[in-house]
């Protein structure tokens, strides 16, 4: 068994390269880390921006299945997944390494059997999202990934159609925020902007309803949409902003007496199954 974790009489397909050593350059890319790879949009660099990282199995079959191309990938040269010959044909580079080649590149402290890096899918504008969506999430101001990628599992795993978020909320392709979402930002179209008041107005026939502890907002409970709906989600420190409030209905989640709000994600799971 050599550094690889592999054999050293192993074999693999042509395209297969295998690799002993974590600093090798052709693995630069993959030591893109949060900050390279982009966590958001109006902090991305020009090497991350065209691509992200898919960690593990699930996402990775996710993302290939959803038609995103791959670039790059990096397998356990001991337990090389089946899903990476067709990597391979799509004409991604596939190196093999073993599990310390995996951490040392990636910072993974349990590496996974793969990672791939795959550019970043055409991106509808929100115009183009509200034309095919009729229940839609709007995010404002969340910046953390985590929070993002619950925000999208829960949106996806309740059926709502679509993801808006402004320029400052965190990138549902992030590495954590695919890590969170389970590879379900796939399955859920999202855009972006820096104008969110201009995209609100975009969202003809939409009613919007706007999360906010605020007591005079309308109880989640009593609201009954007909039509198209959108649900609108700040960030946990300052909420919506005053001119998104102003321009959609405010409503809030009741809470008991001692309890201010829930995070995020969890307010967006209660609208989206109250808003139906």
């Amino acid at each position: 068994m050599d550094d690889t974790g592999a054999p050293p009489d192993e074999t693999y397909p042509t395209p297969f390269v295998v690799v002993e050593e974590a600093d090798d350059p052709r693995l630069a890319p993959f030591r893109l880390n949060e900050r390279g790879l982009a966590s958001r949009a109006d902090k991305r660099d020009d090497a991350g921006a065209g691509l992200f990282l898919a960690e593990g199995d699930l996402v990775v079959e996710r993302a290939f299945a959803a038609g995103c191309r791959p670039f790059a990938v990096l397998a356990d040269a001991a337990r090389v997944p089946d899903i990476t010959d067709d990597l391979a044909a799509a004409g991604a580079e596939v190196y093999l390494g073993g599990a310390a080649v995996q951490t040392m590149v990636t910072g993974l402290g349990i590496p996974h059997p793969i990672v791939t890096l795959f550019h970043r899918p055409a991106r509808p504008s929100p115009a183009e999202l509200a034309a095919r969506c009729e229940r839609l999430v709007v995010v404002e101001g969340v910046d953390n990934p985590v929070n993002v990628g619950s925000i999208v599992r829960n949106a996806a795993g309740l059926g709502w159609d679509g993801l808006l978020l402004d320029h400052t909320s965190a990138d549902p392709l992030a590495r954590r925020a695919l890590r969170v979402a389970m590879g379900t930002a796939f399955s859920l179209p999202h855009a972006r902007t820096s104008d969110l008041l201009g995209a609100l107005d975009q969202l003809d026939g939409f009613e919007l309803y706007a999360l906010t502890p605020a007591a005079g907002a309308i109880d989640l409970r009593d609201v009954r949409p007909s039509g198209k709906r959108a649900v609108l989600i700040g960030s946990e420190r300052a909420g919506l902003s005053d001119a998104v409030l102003e321009a959609t209905t405010p409503v809030r989640i009741e809470m008991a007496a001692e309890v201010d709000s829930l995070n995020a994600a969890a307010a967006t799971a209660v609208a989206c199954f109250a808003l139906g």
